[in-house]
């Protein structure tokens, strides 16, 4: 909360020197109004009313002393020389008290009144000041180069439109202190210690004696630094403005640097995507070469059981070697922004037969289990990407559950959505990790000293799916893996043209 203690003495009352020669032309005027008065013999009434102008002016010009003498004054010359008994003081008559009272009172109301005006006045000004220095500060803090560290800058801005005996400026998230080029050793150390007080406990303080303000700079809701102003008691409101400047340059800043390293990775995954595609299209063709000449081998025969062992060895790892160099290839093509899925109306469980069809039906008839829904509804998606992404969770279920345990697959309904679920038994994924098997040859520690693989299989199935617009989750406890895949529906009047 902000300290509530004034930030300037307002003068109300002028100082001594002017309150006396204040009170001197008062006199004067009184003097030289009653002489010419009672040289043009006016009579009662009017001299009350030219006594009470003159009270009158005294209170706004001198205050409510000078004001009280005036009337005073006023009060006995004209009880002396225009109430009759002429040149005597009546003092039993009641006239000449109220007239007093009349002054008095008038000197005390307009006295008051003319100090609120002038207090709200020089507050108006300081306010108008204030205000003119604050857009000078905003003015030359938007002009800056967002790319640099503007905290050098704003200590020496707000210094110099200010007027302050010292500025620091400390930011918590880099741990970096700024100080204003000019600030005392002495000061300086006071000022960077305020500055990290409030940051860590989260509170903007004013500390009367030495006229300071230390602000808390805030991002995100959250404390992200703190900023000192000493040497003037600036208002609550110009102080916070202040650090919310220097919090909102700040952060401008930051979502430069952000931007940088954004274009950086998504140039480095461009450039990446370029070397896997030519690395996977020359490890292609030799692979394939390998792969055709192991298996023509295997079929002429004659060869010694040592050899056909070892021609299916060769045979086995040249096919997943294969198997990689298509996955890098279809890796690159799935980073291309120009990914454009080649929608059509299918229902999901056509994917499903298409992708098990060529399973080896000796391992997998046993294990494999299949459902589907009573009623299915279309969506719009690319049958060849779809079964791909399917194609690579299968694998993955045989690949990795505990031999002979069932591989479950199922179709389903899901609000909006049409989606395929594969589980299967085997080693737990941890829940951190359900996000992360999804980025680029991550493999979690559980599988790591099982099956070899590339960690690309599901970085694809994560790309098709987002191309689609739709999802692909994990959920694993102990002994079961169940991996998804959502695509919304198709819209209602696409389906009902197709039929």
């Amino acid at each position: 909360m902000f300290d509530n203690s004034p930030t300037e003495q307002i003068r109300t009352r002028p100082p001594l020197g002017t309150a006396l020669w204040g009170l001197l032309i008062s006199l004067l005027l009184v003097a030289a109004c009653t002489w010419l008065a009672f040289h043009f013999r006016l009579n009662l009434a009017t001299m009350g009313f030219f006594y009470l102008i003159l009270v009158i002016a005294a209170a706004m010009r001198n205050g409510f002393w000078v004001a009280t003498v005036t009337s005073v004054v006023s009060a006995l010359c004209l009880n002396y020389f225009f109430a009759p008994p002429v040149f005597s003081f009546s003092v039993s008559d009641p006239s000449n008290w109220v007239a007093l009272s009349a002054f008095e009172l008038t000197a005390l109301v307009i006295s008051r009144l003319s100090n609120t005006a002038n207090a709200r006045t020089q507050e108006a000004i300081r306010e108008r000041r204030d205000a003119e220095r604050l857009y000078q500060v905003t003015l030359r803090v938007l002009l800056l180069n967002r790319a640099h560290d503007p905290g050098n800058i704003l200590v020496g801005v707000i210094r110099e439109c200010f007027d302050l005996e010292a500025v620091v400026l400390f930011d918590g998230i880099s741990g970096s202190t700024y100080f204003a080029p000019s600030t005392t050793k002495e000061g300086a150390s006071m000022a960077e210690a305020g500055a990290r007080r409030v940051f860590i406990r989260d509170a903007t303080e004013f500390d009367e004696p030495l006229q300071s303000w230390f602000c808390v700079l805030r991002a995100d809701n959250r404390p992200a630094g703190g900023l000192a102003l000493c040497g003037l008691a600036l208002r609550p409101l110009i102080a916070t403005a202040l650090a919310s400047l220097c919090a909102i340059s700040f952060e401008r800043f930051r979502s430069v640097e952000r931007e940088c390293r954004a274009e950086a990775v998504r140039q480095s995954e461009q450039l990446r995507a370029a070397v896997l595609d030519s690395l996977a299209h020359q490890i292609k063709t030799p692979v394939a070469t390998i792969w055709a000449a192991s298996s023509g081998l295997l079929s002429l025969g004659g060869l010694t059981e040592t050899q056909s062992l070892l021609m299916d060895l060769l045979d086995e790892q040249s096919q997943k070697l294969s198997n990689i160099a298509s996955q890098l290839i279809n890796t690159a093509k799935l980073d291309s922004a120009t990914l454009a899925p080649r929608r059509e109306l299918l229902v999901l469980s056509d994917v499903v037969d298409e992708t098990v069809q060529p399973l080896d039906r000796h391992e997998s008839g046993a294990r494999l289990s299949i459902s589907y829904p009573a009623d299915e509804l279309p969506v719009l998606a690319d049958r060849r990407l779809i079964s791909d992404a399917l194609g690579q969770i299968v694998n993955n279920a045989f690949k990795y559950a505990a031999p002979g345990t069932p591989i479950n697959i199922g179709v389903e309904l899901a609000g909006a959505e049409a989606m395929i679920s594969v589980r299967n038994v085997g080693p737990m994924i941890p829940p951190s990790d359900y996000e992360r098997i999804f980025e680029q040859f991550y493999r979690t520690k559980s599988t790591a000293q099982g099956p070899p693989g590339s960690g690309l299989g599901l970085s694809i199935v994560r790309r098709i799916m987002e191309a689609h617009q739709g999802r692909v989750w994990v959920e694993s406890q102990a002994g079961s893996t169940v991996f998804s895949l959502a695509l919304p529906l198709a819209p209602r009047k696409a389906a009902a043209a197709s039929s």
